[in-house]
């Protein structure tokens, strides 16, 4: 498969990946119960699809994740905000991407996930639900809106979601034979 093809099946699987998490997550945990303020859920799903898909495919899963992220906050989220919008999907898919490029760094870090341990999974996990936040938050503040507990909520829900995601797909991979 040429290089060009591949990498716009995988932004656009990420982008599908994204979206349909989203849709689930919508369903299952939009109500008072798990929801703090929209966009900000006590488990947040697409959270762990967001690390998942940037940590199986890089780059473009990241901007697989970006226009998924943008798709969701301007037709849904803030669709009279466009420049909310705009930050919130670069925040969405910078936080895993960074995380992404430490775990090359500091793990080795292989598409299958095969050498990740279920200790650097968690570790990554963690990474994630505080930078994810961090990014949106730092933006708000910036702009001169009030940050209050919504932020760890946002860790909580993120952490919660992502640890969902990430171990049900590492589990489903360890049944899956690799190649010797």
């Amino acid at each position: 498969m040429p290089l060009l093809l591949l990498n716009a099946s995988m932004v656009a699987g990420s982008a599908i990946l994204f979206l349909s998490v989203f849709v689930a997550n919508e369903w299952l945990f939009n109500s008072h119960y798990f929801s703090f303020i929209p966009g900000v859920n006590w488990i947040y799903l697409p959270a762990g699809m967001r690390l998942l898909c940037t940590l199986l495919f890089g780059g473009a899963g990241a901007i697989g994740i970006l226009i998924a992220s943008w798709l969701t906050c301007i037709f849904y989220f803030f669709p009279d905000d466009p420049v909310r919008s705009a930050a919130g999907s670069i925040a969405s898919a910078l936080a895993p991407y960074l995380v992404y490029k430490l775990a090359q760094y500091r793990y080795g870090l292989q598409p299958s996930l095969v050498n990740l341990s279920p200790t650097g999974l968690l570790l990554l996990s963690v990474l994630y639900s505080l930078a994810n936040p961090l990014l949106h938050h730092t933006w708000l503040f910036m702009r001169g809106d009030p940050v209050g507990s919504g932020i760890f909520v946002m860790m909580l829900g993120d952490f919660l979601g992502t640890l969902a995601v990430l171990y049900t797909i590492k589990g489903v991979l360890s049944f899956v034979p690799t190649a010797r």
